[in-house]
């Protein structure tokens, strides 16, 4: 019985973590090659990562920056 009072809620924790946890779109690549941080085309990458701002539309287009303005 007391293994039960720890396993369950660690495994219910576990579980918890996996189907919550999203995956990343974005890649140090894009850091490196634009020179910017990750707030510029995200607007909160812990939050919401998929959610981006006008640079971040404009970059998923055209794949650069460069043309970009604010």
């Amino acid at each position: 019985m007391s293994h039960l009072k720890v396993t369950l809620p660690a495994v219910i924790l576990l579980g918890g973590f996996l189907v919550c946890s999203t995956a990343s779109y974005g890649k140090a690549e894009y850091t490196k090659s634009t020179k910017k941080a990750c707030v510029v085309c995200h607007v909160d990458s812990k939050l919401k990562p998929k959610e981006l701002t006008d640079a971040g539309k404009f970059f998923s287009q055209h794949k650069t920056l460069d043309g970009y303005k604010k």
